[in-house]
């Protein structure tokens, strides 16, 4: 499958899952409990808040080498949105992608989206156990804090 067809399908639509695609057109479908929903939100929120020079998406998709990934919350500047408006899927990852851990996910595959969303040139991932347990990765691997969003406390 292509993205577009995922997205115009109506058989997919108002699953309670996150869909994604491998790199091989094949569905992937992750079940989203409520307590991840409003970790989601108050992300979303904070960073909409605090961030005035951008905006903030969620479920956001990017196309990677391994298929269509899809950021449970993103920040986009300016620029970025000036570069590629609303196009899906992004062809470049925002400058922050966020990673909410579910159960159903194994640290290999947070690990691969880490660096997914990196290589298409994330400034930062975020990856989100709880709001007061966040890793966030840059190239140079994990930092201590954001440098982006420095003053954002949860």
């Amino acid at each position: 499958m292509e993205w577009a067809e995922v997205v115009d399908n109506p058989l997919l639509q108002n699953l309670p899952f996150k869909i994604e695609l491998n790199k091989f057109g094949k569905l992937l479908m992750s079940p989203i409990s409520n307590l991840h929903a409003s970790i989601q939100g108050r992300l979303a929120a904070t960073l909409f808040n605090k961030l005035p020079h951008g905006e903030v998406l969620t479920e956001c998709s990017i196309k990677t080498s391994d298929g269509v990934k899809v950021a449970e919350v993103a920040w986009l500047s300016d620029d970025f949105l000036s570069e590629f408006s609303y196009i899906t899927p992004y062809p470049k990852a925002p400058e922050i992608c966020v990673e909410i851990v579910s159960p159903s996910n194994s640290k290999i595959e947070i690990n691969t989206k880490v660096e997914l969303y990196l290589a298409k040139g994330a400034h930062e991932v975020w990856v989100v156990y709880s709001l007061d347990k966040i890793d966030v990765f840059t190239y140079t691997g994990k930092i201590e804090s954001s440098k982006i969003a420095s003053d954002i406390n949860f």
